[in-house]
């Protein structure tokens, strides 16, 4: 039987399939079907927030784009899917600010240097007008700012850029497609039939393909320096944690007092652990990512991420009764420390998925409602719904149980024989 990660990576997969062929509302339920699968990982979230804004949802979009930088703040995309939601909300100064916070990070990122552009363009500039994304806002490509046209020439040097795609430009049909595709976008329906077409669709989409961020960076540094061979990759795979290290060294630590020192060594120390968790818990070694958590905990108890993590463990481990442990110790560290209320929240909604693999809906639908209560979310929302509906159904079952009719029987007799109508 698959676990939760296999699970969530073949929703992944169907979600990125329907992306590339324009089927929007299949692939942002199954890229919510991943979510609800396996929470942790950052890509469903930026693949969502992707599919969300080629529908033209903006502010779920960005919901989407926080929740991947929250999760994994040295993922660059998760910049760029911030910066372009806040655009498509016409929130030129945020969106700014977003891809100036993703360029501090990643100084050489192509695609937050021209989301930069575009919306200094549209802010400082005259609003676009239909002569891009092929008249007029409506239509699959229509009406959002900084993605009106995906099959521009920024494409066609991505695709002479990927081995594996630079021979199609050989091909007289697929160029004259290609330029009618960025003349009219919308005529891709119909181009569906043509797999090399859906392929660079994808690439112009910036669909994820994989499980995290350290394999998109890697045909960039080897299609620059040959020589370099995999050792640039490697390079590349660091990069993310350098600014933070950076951050964290700029705290003039000589102003704090020996305590005060000691406690800010500690939070350091824990973040490492955490991050040492992480990674094992990525390679499926629970045991040892449980372990690591603990450490961190022991290090920083004031820091429910910790106990929320070792939840996560726990859910993918099946172990269900102790990731609602988890979950309400970390929802108590959580409220003592005064975390933020989407964290949480974040623990509730896990919980309640734990009351759900266990059968018991009612708790289940009671925790989803303290989750809504700490902060509201959609997605919560619905499952909640899902699971009221689930119990209805259930309880309908359970009444229909011939045991339980005879002892109703027999309750309704002797009320009959008593004459108590």
């Amino acid at each position: 039987m698959p676990n939760n990660a296999e699970e969530a990576e073949q929703f992944k997969a169907a979600g990125n399939k329907a992306l590339q062929s324009g089927n929007l509302t299949a692939a942002i339920e199954n890229y919510t079907k991943a979510i609800d699968a396996d929470g942790t990982n950052h890509v469903y979230y930026s693949n969502r927030s992707a599919a969300y804004l080629k529908k033209g949802d903006g502010n779920n979009a960005l919901e989407d784009a926080l929740s991947t930088v929250a999760i994994n703040p040295g993922f660059s995309k998760g910049y760029s899917r911030k910066g372009a939601a806040l655009h498509s909300l016409k929130r030129y100064n945020d969106a700014i600010s977003a891809y100036d916070e993703g360029l501090a990070k990643f100084p050489d990122d192509a695609a937050l240097k021209k989301g930069l552009d575009q919306v200094k363009r549209d802010k400082d500039g005259p609003p676009r007008g239909a002569g891009m994304g092929g008249g007029g806002g409506g239509g699959l490509f229509g009406g959002m700012p900084g993605m009106a046209n995906p099959f521009g020439d920024q494409l066609i040097q991505n695709i002479m850029l990927n081995p594996k795609t630079r021979h199609y430009l050989n091909d007289k049909e697929f160029m004259a497609k290609l330029q009618k595709l960025k003349q009219n976008p919308n005529s891709l329906t119909e181009m569906i039939s043509d797999p090399r077409i859906m392929e660079v669709l994808g690439m112009a989409m910036g669909v994820d393909k994989d499980d995290d961020d350290e394999p998109v960076p890697a045909p960039k540094a080897a299609a620059k320096p040959s020589s370099s061979n995999g050792g640039s990759a490697e390079t590349k795979k660091e990069e993310p944690q350098a600014p933070e290290k950076e951050v964290e060294e700029e705290e003039d630590l000589s102003q704090l007092t020996p305590a005060e020192r000691k406690k800010k060594e500690g939070q350091k120390a824990a973040v490492k652990c955490k991050e040492r968790g992480n990674a094992l818990y990525k390679s499926k070694k629970f045991d040892e990512a449980l372990a690591a958590y603990d450490e961190a905990i022991a290090l920083d108890p004031t820091n429910m991420t910790f106990v929320n993590n070792k939840a996560a463990v726990y859910f993918t481990a099946k172990k269900y009764d102790e990731c609602v442990e988890a979950c309400v110790e970390a929802v108590k560290v959580g409220k003592a420390s005064m975390a933020p209320f989407e964290d949480r929240a974040k623990a509730y909604t896990r919980c309640a998925k734990a009351y759900q693999k266990k059968g018991d809906l009612g708790k289940a639908i009671e925790m989803c409602k303290e989750a809504q209560l700490e902060s509201y979310d959609k997605a919560t929302e619905r499952m909640m719904k899902n699971m009221e509906l689930e119990k209805k159904k259930a309880d309908a079952l359970a009444y229909h149980d011939d045991e339980k009719a005879e002892e109703a029987k027999q309750r309704g007799n002797d009320h009959f024989r008593n004459k108590n109508w």
